[in-house]
């Protein structure tokens, strides 16, 4: 009696790998977006508000065809799943959670592209992963990254202008980053920094660098001339235009023209350099012909458990990448529990009324009690409530500014490019000098940001419209000068489940004389400082209940209360 013989199982075929892992790619790129929903529709908005970032649009299609035109040679190659990638997965959605609770955009949606890009070697495998390497890294390049660049781009614009003006013998008064000419006043604004020109063409050579080079010396050094080119162009564009108005009394470059002068000039530098370029390009080697097309085998049958790793792994992606959304959802149920309130919902802005004293001297002055006191206000939006006030003891005069934000989130949050002491295009003042100041207060050091403020009217040289600003960051009780910081303590607070308050404490006083407005201040913040701190915690813990009425007797929001 002869035994039965079990056909023995085949293995799977390219075209059956290959279907299953799309597949499976698939369905988790389509389980991460819909998890992270909300962190890809705010780099779209960003995308659509922003010309600087509007070349997002453009970068998943180069992707899809970057990938496309290299089917061949990945269609050669077996998708094979990597296990090994789950602990790189797990630690970019950590990245998430603490951008998430440090209200950081660019940290949760560099962490979202990240997770998109780690999807191909966790699923397809590395030789996958190694062969598209370049378009899966240019995928970076939809992620609204730049602006940080802003201060120093324009300084620097500020610096050649000024120094080229001179040297065509033009004489120049400057002040911060505007200057006066004897044809008219300029301001070197965001629009003048180049930072769309750098990002604009970084971000094609880096893509013309990979398509027209097989070197990586000659790649390296394109993308090298792509960064310093549009830099300097920028400084040459700026330079021209004000030129061309100041020879023509402001006829022409002065208006729309202006913009139009600028992006035909930046066209035309872009154009040149790729020209330059294209001498030294190298032709791809010439692409090795597919393989014939495996035949699907008509007897036998392959094990299901073969596809086992790969949809095994699928659903660990899945939970990975849900993980960090249970953990923000379960921080914020402790962080109710602490403080009853929905998170991340703006509260009513409040204007918490200023103490008729602070410290043991200083008393608070009447609005319009005196002509020292500076028509002022930061530039902070959406705060959750805030106080300013004008104090004075002994003849000196310092104005208070505070702005507190609770329940962060986005839009609403103390760290943000839209909250600024002074707006660039602010009608009343400039900056014209930062640094910082060291003090110490109860036996520990405290750093302040220093700002000298000018009014924009340079025509006034009396030094009373000068004043003198010192700026630190308050989080839960701790002091800060550093933004970085800012966001990690109220990160590591939420962790903790504790609330994220923070606010912005400004001090400001007029400069007639050097040192006069650093003496003043550092009088008044030595003699207030703890009863600022106490105002504020006192404050937060009402707060924290949005059915507890303010304390001392707080209105809404007056944008000119304690102002003159």
């Amino acid at each position: 009696m002869m035994a039965a013989v079990l056909p023995l199982p085949l293995p799977l075929t390219s075209a059956t790998r290959w279907r299953h892992a799309g597949l499976a790619l698939l369905l988790t790129v389509a389980w991460v977006l819909l998890w992270y929903r909300e962190t890809a529709l705010s780099m779209l908005l960003i995308w659509q508000r922003s010309d600087t970032f509007a070349h997002g649009f453009l970068v998943p299609p180069i992707v899809g065809w970057l990938i496309w035109r290299q089917r061949h040679t990945i269609g050669r190659l077996a998708p094979r799943p990597s296990p090994g990638v789950l602990p790189m997965v797990a630690l970019v959605g950590l990245v998430w959670l603490l951008g998430e609770l440090a209200a950081a955009n660019t940290l949760t949606q560099a962490a979202l592209v990240g997770l998109l890009v780690l999807m191909v070697p966790l699923l397809l495998g590395w030789q996958v992963a190694r062969c598209t390497v370049f378009p899966l890294g240019f995928l970076f390049f939809a992620v609204p990254l730049g602006e940080f660049l802003l201060p120093q781009l324009m300084e620097w614009t500020a610096n050649f202008t000024v120094f080229a003006l001179r040297l065509s013998g033009v004489p120049v008064y400057r002040e911060g980053l505007n200057f006066v000419i004897p044809s008219g006043r300029w301001s070197v604004v965001e629009a003048c920094s180049g930072v769309r020109y750098l990002i604009a063409s970084f971000t094609v050579g880096v893509l013309y660098a990979y398509l027209s080079y097989q070197s990586l010396r000659r790649r390296l050094l394109f993308v090298a001339a792509s960064l310093v080119v549009p830099v300097v162009a920028n400084w040459i564009r700026a330079y021209m235009i004000v030129m061309l108005a100041h020879l023509s009394n402001n006829r022409i470059a002065t208006g729309v023209d202006h913009l139009l002068y600028g992006w035909l000039f930046f066209g035309l530098v872009i154009m040149l350099m790729f020209w330059v370029g294209s001498r030294w390009a190298q032709p791809e080697p010439t692409q090795i012909p597919p393989l014939p097309a495996l035949r699907t085998l008509a007897q036998g049958s392959y094990v299901p458990a073969a596809l086992a790793p790969l949809w095994l792994t699928t659903v660990a992606t899945a939970c990975l990448c849900a993980l960090p959304h249970l953990a923000l959802w379960t921080i914020d149920r402790r962080g109710d529990a602490n403080a009853p309130g929905t998170p991340h919902t703006v509260a009513i802005p409040r204007t918490l009324a200023a103490p008729t004293a602070l410290g043991t001297r200083w008393v608070l002055q009447s609005p319009n009690a005196t002509a020292q006191s500076p028509a002022f206000k930061p530039a902070y939006q959406n705060p959750s409530f805030e106080m300013q006030a004008v104090y004075g003891e002994a003849g000196a005069v310092v104005g208070l500014y505070v702005g507190g934000y609770q329940q962060q989130g986005r839009g609403h949050a103390l760290v943000s490019s839209d909250n600024v002491l002074v707006q660039s295009m602010d009608p009343h003042w400039s900056v014209a000098a930062r640094g910082s100041k060291s003090l110490v207060l109860d036996d520990h050091a405290v750093q302040m940001r220093v700002s000298e403020l000018r009014r924009t009217d340079l025509s006034d040289s009396s030094g009373r419209g000068s004043l003198r600003v010192w700026q630190i960051n308050w989080v839960n009780g701790t002091l800060t000068h550093s933004d970085y910081l800012t966001k990690i303590l109220g990160a590591v607070s939420r962790l903790a489940g504790q609330r994220d308050d923070a606010a912005v404490i400004v001090l400001y006083t007029r400069e007639a004389s050097p040192g006069q407005g650093d003496a003043a201040l550092s009088a008044f913040w030595a003699d207030s400082h703890a009863a600022i701190q106490a105002l504020l915690l006192r404050y937060t813990q009402v707060r924290a209940d949005p059915s507890t009425a303010a304390p001392n007797g707080a209105q809404p929001v007056n944008s000119r209360e304690g102002l003159s």
